[in-house]
């Protein structure tokens, strides 16, 4: 992996890093792929059908409202 960010260099020439450093820096991909960010950011990507946006699994627009006012007609 050519780290140098240089583009007059010819393609096909690659400069080898230490191992020491490729394994940080393969550490830390995976850290970063494996966030709760990343993960919800992958699932921003996947297509939806349009009618999944007005009818939700649990069937309510707020989940957190629909349980406070259930709650509080339930009183």
């Amino acid at each position: 992996m050519d780290l140098s960010f240089r583009f007059d260099r010819d393609v096909a020439v690659m400069t080898a890093i230490p191992t020491e450093l490729a394994v940080l820096m393969v550490g830390i991909a995976a850290r970063q792929a494996a966030s709760p960010t990343a993960q919800l950011q992958a699932m921003l990507d996947r297509p939806m059908p349009a009618g999944a946006l007005l009818a939700p699994a649990h069937g309510a627009f707020s989940r957190a409202m629909e349980v406070t006012l259930t709650d509080w007609q339930q009183q």
